[in-house]
């Protein structure tokens, strides 16, 4: 039975117009009726996840979400999907609040990691995301090392996601490069956030990184009942 997905979106806005992409892209399919129904919310008013995360004096992001999900089950969503991993740090109370099922985005990138046959795994994420610690849980519950940052590298992927992608700027290999080494120690190294997403659209990264994004739209594909097609 098909199902439409509802993506809770503008979170970021860049990043919700690229898993709609993926989608399209890796969804078989020969003809327009093909594809899978999609009900894209870009709700940029949503407040930043990380800052939330971080101070929670700051704007909770929750009720939003739960709005979102509510609202697109309200439109016919069958399944959600939400192209930002900070947000999954709300993941239980989201689900609790959701009318239907809601992908778990790292939960999906930690199997696909433990199918890889990783061992030691990079995490390049938001701030609010590694003090969560959502991605070290995932992978831990799969027997994998999960690696973090130094704090030096670590500053350097948040201006690389608030500075650069959010911004509109473009990320130049010169920038990404001391990331590329400081994980170098890795199997294989989660792109943890989906503005790194676009990065790795943008330079082609190798086949080390699993992109969490990319991830998650195949999982959506699957859970809409539709088939993955082969790259």
């Amino acid at each position: 039975m098909k199902k439409v997905l509802g993506i809770i979106g503008g979170v970021g806005p860049l990043a919700t117009m690229l898993i709609g992409e993926m989608i399209v892209r890796r969804t078989k399919a020969k003809k327009d009726q093909e594809h899978i129904h999609t009900i894209i919310d870009n709700d940029t008013s949503i407040p930043d996840r990380t800052a939330y995360i971080l101070d929670d004096s700051k704007e909770n992001p929750m009720p939003y979400l739960a709005r979102d999900a509510k609202k697109l089950a309200e439109y016919g969503a069958g399944v959600i999907c939400i192209p930002c991993n900070t947000a999954h740090s709300f993941y239980e109370d989201l689900q609790q609040a959701s009318p239907v099922p809601v992908l778990h985005m790292i939960r999906e990138t930690a199997e696909r990691a433990k199918k890889l046959g990783a061992k030691r795994v990079g995490i390049l994420a938001t701030d609010g995301t590694l003090m969560a610690g959502v991605y070290q849980k995932a992978l831990e519950e799969q027997g994998l090392v999960p690696v973090t940052p130094s704090a030096d590298i670590q500053k350097q992927v948040m201006s690389v996601i608030y500075d650069y992608v959010k911004a509109g700027r473009e990320v130049t290999e010169e920038i990404w490069a001391p990331i590329e080494q400081a994980m170098e120690g890795c199997d294989y190294v989660v792109l943890g956030c989906t503005e790194l997403s676009i990065v790795n659209k943008e330079l082609k990264l190798g086949e080390h990184y699993i992109d969490s994004l990319i991830v998650l739209a195949e999982a959506a594909i699957t859970a809409c009942g539709y088939d993955v097609c082969a790259n």
